[in-house]
């Protein structure tokens, strides 16, 4: 008894010590960064596991140990140029063509990534780094490696991911995630970085955080003699969510005992995620991801209607959909943190809380037991290749459905394997092998998002029933409310409101884009909470929204908007080394009224990035409000000799034109509108009333076609109401046509005229 008590108050006094240290060294000791060698005495295996994997080459100095590709005078021909990758002493060189259509030559000073791929990096003079076009295939020879070969072959100049354009830009779009502590400090006035970092690569402290506080107070306890364990001095938590796995019955699947609050995912998540940088000084671990980061929702320019990936989504976007995040599971349930390797074999990843019996080959995957076709990761977890050589997995873990396959076209790794088949063919044998699959009866949040991008009468209701439907993952639900925004009504304002309130940021978030469509009086009604919300990406993002109405706002509106502002400025300040942030703040000038500080931040926008389409037509619709019809001209045509791929800017040269009188001289512009952006249903619309003096066939057509890509009854009525008013023979068929989306009135007007 006398040896327990003894042992109870050694542990207590254990504790009050190591609690005193910490609360002393907190408020006496800043953490800092002190690198990765500094941890490997107390923490050798992970430090060893660490070493040669993915972290810890994920940037290099350009040397004999780190560099893959031949820089032995090898030359790589391309588009029929020669260009040339070579040594002078111990550096590496390459000779390739420059934005200027010359060949120049430039050091390589970087190396990025290791396998399947490695990339170079150029330093120029303004601290500027760049990612070259070329890659070296890591592969072994046999799988079709160790070759030089261009990443983005169909690149123009123009480009965003042209090799010497922002896309490639490492201080902007990489460095956060391939380096530890990284500090931008990009100078505004200047245009120059000065970019620096702890370690050039990821280090223990890009995921632990600064360790000089947990060294001081190891140290301090190795000094007493005593032993410890813990994970002290740091922020963060990185451990698994949930600590133990339990059976419960009628369960295929372990279930969490209990899912505790952890940092793990957001640290992982602030690399492993589409999304786009706010500051570098707010806490994504100890606040909400979204006070540093703005998170990709499952749009269309990255996934399928489903959620599957289409884009490289790295991960986090994904994970978000699947029931694996919903249960507690984190990254380290599988992948060692270390290594970057799975913690166990493959196949018994799974195992560790799937059930066996439940799912072997004859209850589940019905293919031969250990083939390919039988594993869990080639039907749940899909391989989609990026970078032409580099496959990712799909970590939404998504449930086959060829059932869905056959309705929206969605893919399903069914018919990827047999190619040979069809989708009906794949659904008949899953329903063969499930005949009580609870998923086939399931609402699938795809059916919404595929109505909205057809923009069928039911994806309002569809999209608004997703958006408020609970058992839906909170990136689902965010994302169908972004969809409102193109399906304005009474149930997407009444699923807005909601969603204002509701506990998930990424939903409150969503309110602001779904919300665009309605007028002053009612956005204000629904942003005006979200602009003291506490997550800086939603309040912030809430007065970017709401500050175009600046000039209708009371005085009272405009000092409970301020705050807000600030942070959204702030954030365009911090990502001022692109386009789109300056064009940013000329918007919030031009809404105050301050004209000449709005177009000197267009200006600045053109200047930085030239390719930035946005910039050269919100500074031509200024001249315009100022009446400065011919200067609007001017610089949409300087803007579409830097961004010919742009239909914006000839469609808005177009206009311009028509403001002037020169309809004839518009027509071509409108045309090379549709040209750039076939599937822009605007530009087809406006082009063919342009021709209706012109030629009335091509007109017709042009209208059709803004009909079949927006199925928009009011293009359909367009392209009547003008064949009509002509006589023409085709009129009578728009007219049967139109029949099914107007009322009967508008059809017998139409009639009329006709036989007038």
């Amino acid at each position: 008894m006398e040896s327990k008590l003894m042992g109870i108050l050694s542990t207590l006094f254990y504790q009050f010590f190591l609690f005193s240290l910490i609360s002393l060294s907190s408020a006496t000791i800043a953490a800092d960064y002190v690198g990765s060698k500094s941890c490997v005495d107390c923490h050798e295996q992970a430090y060893q596991s660490w070493q040669g994997s993915h972290h810890q080459l994920a940037m290099q100095h350009a040397n004999e140990t780190s560099m893959l590709g031949d820089f032995n005078d090898a030359r790589f021909k391309f588009d029929g140029k020669e260009n040339h990758f070579y040594r002078k002493g111990e550096q590496y060189w390459v000779n390739i063509e420059g934005p200027d259509g010359q060949f120049h030559d430039y050091q390589i000073k970087y190396t990025f990534g290791v396998t399947p791929l490695q990339q170079y990096m150029v330093e120029f003079a303004d601290g500027r780094v760049q990612l070259i076009p070329f890659s070296w295939d890591a592969r072994p020879k046999k799988e079709g490696g160790q070759r030089w070969y261009h990443l983005y072959p169909d690149m123009a100049k123009s480009d965003e991911f042209y090799w010497t354009n922002t896309g490639q830009n490492w201080n902007f779009m990489c460095a956060d995630c391939h380096s530890t502590n990284l500090q931008k400090n990009y100078n505004a006035q200047t245009n120059q970085y000065k970019t620096t970092w702890s370690e050039i690569s990821v280090g223990c402290e890009a995921c632990h955080g600064p360790g000089s506080e947990h060294l001081t107070l190891a140290q301090q306890l190795e000094n007493t003699g005593m032993g410890f364990d813990g994970h002290f001095g740091f922020d963060r938590d990185l451990s698994k969510p949930v600590k133990e796995w339990v059976y419960k019955e009628g369960s295929t699947t372990l279930q969490p005992q209990q899912i505790e609050q952890t940092q793990q995912l957001q640290v992982c998540a602030q690399c492993h995620s589409r999304r786009i940088q706010l500051n570098e000084t707010n806490s994504h671990v100890t606040g909400k991801f979204l006070d540093r980061y703005l998170l990709s929702n499952i749009t269309a320019e990255l996934y399928h209607f489903d959620g599957q990936i289409y884009d490289e989504d790295y991960v986090y976007g994904s994970f978000l959909q699947s029931k694996m995040a919903e249960k507690g599971i984190a990254c380290t349930n599988c992948h060692n943190p270390h290594s970057a390797k799975l913690q166990v074999p493959e196949q018994a990843i799974c195992a560790q809380c799937h059930l066996g019996n439940e799912y072997s080959p004859q209850n589940h995957t019905f293919h031969e037991a250990n083939s390919e076709a039988s594993k869990c990761t080639t039907c749940h977890m899909p391989e989609t290749t990026y970078m032409q050589v580099d496959p990712r997995r799909d970590h939404s873990w998504q449930i086959p459905r060829p059932d869905l396959s056959k309705n929206i076209d969605t893919p399903n790794v069914c018919t990827s394997c047999h190619e040979d088949k069809s989708n009906d063919w794949a659904d008949k044998a899953l329903l063969s092998w499930f005949p009580n699959s609870k998923y086939r009866q399931q609402a699938h949040f795809s059916i919404a998002f595929y109505a909205s991008s057809i923009n069928h009468s039911s994806a309002e209701s569809a999209l608004t029933y997703i958006a408020q439907e609970p058992s839906q993952s909170n990136i689902i639900r965010a994302s169908a409310l972004e969809r409102l925004s193109n399906h304005p009504g009474k149930n997407s304002l009444n699923a807005l409101t909601a969603a204002v309130s509701d506990n998930n940021e990424m939903v409150r978030l969503s309110v602001v884009k779904g919300s665009s469509p309605y007028p002053l009086a009612e956005r204000w009604q629904l942003l005006e909470p979200l602009l003291k919300d506490t997550v800086y990406a939603v309040r912030s993002s809430a007065a970017g929204a709401l500050v175009q109405y600046w000039s209708g706002l009371t005085e009272q509106q405009r000092n409970a908007l301020k705050p807000a502002l600030a942070e959204y400025i702030e954030i365009q300040q911090f990502n001022s080394d692109r386009g789109s942030s300056r064009t940013n703040l000329g918007n919030v000038y031009r809404a105050q009224g301050q004209y000449d500080q709005a177009i000197a931040a267009y200006q600045q926008a053109i200047k930085i990035e030239p390719i930035f389409a946005n910039s050269y037509v919100n500074l031509a619709d200024l001249y315009r409000a100022q009446n400065k019809e011919e200067q609007a001209f001017a610089i949409l045509s300087k803007g579409i000799k830097a961004q010919p791929r742009s239909g914006m800017l000839s469609y808005s040269a177009g206009l311009s034109l028509l403001r002037q009188s020169k309809p004839k001289q518009a027509v071509n512009l409108f045309e090379q509108a549709t040209k750039v952006e076939p599937n822009n249903a605007q530009y087809w619309l406006v082009y063919g009333l342009s021709l209706e003096k012109v030629d009335l066939s091509k007109a017709s057509a042009a209208l059709n076609q803004a009909f079949q890509l927006s199925a928009n009854p009011e293009h359909l009525y367009a392209r009547c109401d003008m064949l009509v008013k002509y006589k023409a023979p085709t009129a009578i068929a728009c007219i049967e046509a139109l029949k099914p989306y107007a009322p009967e009135n508008i059809i017998s007007q139409l009639k009329q005229r006709l036989n007038q």
